[in-house]
């Protein structure tokens, strides 16, 4: 799945987490702060979700977005 280095790190912290339905999800413990527009831009994605692409065989695979979005919750 490729992202901008900025949402790059935000999923590797486990900030950001895409589900398996292809949802963005922003971590509680960000929602609750104030800290200027970057983070501003990263709660915006909440309830959102990923630009898919058009052919069904470059989609993300749904096992592996559940895998990783279970670290996601537990962070």
């Amino acid at each position: 799945m490729p992202l901008s280095k900025l949402h790059h790190a935000a999923f590797d912290r486990h900030l950001i987490g895409v589900d398996p339905d292809y949802r963005l999800h922003v971590a509680e413990r960000l929602l609750s702060q104030k800290d200027g527009p970057m983070l501003e831009a990263l709660k915006k994605l909440h309830g959102g979700r990923i630009r898919l692409p058009r052919r069904s065989e470059d989609l993300p695979d749904r096992d592996r977005l559940a895998r990783r979005f279970e670290l996601f919750k537990a962070a």
